[in-house]
């Protein structure tokens, strides 16, 4: 897994990531989901190496063997502006100071933060089967509350979710190693059978209902925009055109340069589609970034 990759812990200032890097060329950095690792990358990262780029798949701060700082009332160490300084603080250390991201699930609201608070080192985004926080939030009936319960379940306070998901880890989060690859899902597993992690993830999730939807709803008043080339991407067999109908539409109102792509796959598109994933971001990657 990973060949030819560097694992490593790099100090970031507020915590120490783990990342795995490799390859040389315009630097990439991919920003893996709830409840995955970096390893959900395993099968893209090399297939973009050989594209002739720099990947870099970190955990996030919470997830994998990446920091886990305290919690606050206001869950503010969890938040998307947070972990967008940690991948910023990351790319710098590694030696680049612009770089283009890909975010999948709650990676792409990583790598959205990441555009909108420091568009001047942001060359492309690439977000996959999501759109803004705020937006899902605005947009939520009876269908997103049936299919996305679990975002208002691990945001609960009063009745703690970790209680009952750490009572049987493998049997909440699923997962398998023919899908996932031997390596990545033992490196999942490790993780999701950590309390200590379970616990970040669900505070992800109460950032997400407070101080992230806060953000989006405040860069939504103040008409920011996201300046750099944009890549949608969505699993047909996932739910985003069920929920949102055009869901680009959604980005569109979010920048000025927006691309769609429909992926051939179920929600973990790095996973089941690697190969057509990593096509579509290398050639999304040859876009002319912001700036020239």
């Amino acid at each position: 897994m990973f060949e030819g990759f560097t694992l490593t812990h790099v100090d970031v200032g507020e915590v120490r990531l783990r990342v795995r890097y490799g390859g040389d060329g315009p630097p990439v950095v991919l920003v893996h989901g709830h409840p995955r690792t970096h390893a959900t990358w395993h099968r893209v990262a090399p297939l973009l190496v050989a594209s002739g780029h720099r990947v870099v798949c970190p955990d996030l701060r919470g997830y994998g063997q990446s920091g886990k700082p305290p919690t606050t009332p206001d869950h503010a160490p969890y938040a998307k502006r947070a972990m967008a300084r940690d991948l910023v603080a990351l790319m710098e250390r590694l030696g680049h100071r612009r770089f283009a991201v890909v975010g999948h699930d709650r990676g792409a609201y990583v790598a959205q933060r990441t555009a909108l608070d420091h568009p001047d080192r942001v060359t492309h985004l690439a977000v996959l089967d999501g759109v803004p926080i705020g937006e899902a939030l605005a947009r939520c009936d009876s269908r997103f509350a049936a299919r996305w319960w679990h975002w208002f379940f691990l945001g609960q306070l009063d009745k703690p979710a970790e209680r009952v998901i750490n009572a049987d880890p493998d049997a909440w989060y699923g997962g398998s190693p023919e899908r996932m690859g031997a390596e990545a899902y033992e490196d999942y597993r490790r993780a999701i059978h950590d309390p200590a992690t379970v616990h970040a993830m669900c505070e992800d999730y109460r950032a997400g209902l407070g101080p992230d939807r806060a953000a989006d709803d405040a860069d939504r008043a103040a008409g920011r925009r996201i300046t750099c080339p944009v890549l949608f991407g969505w699993a047909t067999r996932d739910d985003m055109a069920e929920l949102y109908g055009d869901a680009a539409a959604i980005w569109r109102d979010w920048a000025d340069d927006v691309r769609e792509v429909a992926l051939d796959s179920g929600h973990h598109v790095a996973e089941e589609a690697p190969e057509q994933l990593a096509r579509e971001l290398t050639a999304f990657l040859a876009a002319e970034p912001a700036g020239g």
